[in-house]
């Protein structure tokens, strides 16, 4: 059996070739156009942003959790033992700044 090609099949074997590596080319130059660099930096930047903004919010609401159940307890209830000290150590604070800011003024 002989593998020889008629002329007509090599024209169409260039043919076919020719038709996938002008599709190939295609792929390839919207691939590296501007505007598609562009559209996929972004993408991932996008990405990043909001993977780290989920993780910063997951971070805040877990502290936030935390420094709840010191002050509250499961049933729902306030810790006076603890709500009363840091509400003095607030009025305190905030004493301290205004008397503070009045001396400055003078």
């Amino acid at each position: 059996m002989s593998d020889a090609r008629s002329p007509a099949q090599i024209e169409a074997d260039i043919i076919t070739r020719r038709e996938q590596l002008a599709v190939v080319l295609d792929e390839i130059g919207v691939r590296v156009h501007p505007k598609t660099i562009i559209g996929d930096a972004k993408a991932k930047a996008a990405e990043a942003v909001d993977r780290t903004a989920g993780r910063a919010f997951v971070a805040v609401n877990r502290t936030v959790s935390d420094v709840k159940a010191q002050f509250v307890s499961e049933d729902g209830a306030p810790r006076l033992e603890r709500v009363i000290p840091a509400a003095l150590l607030a009025v305190g604070v905030v004493g301290l700044l205004t008397v503070s800011a009045r001396r400055k003024k003078r």
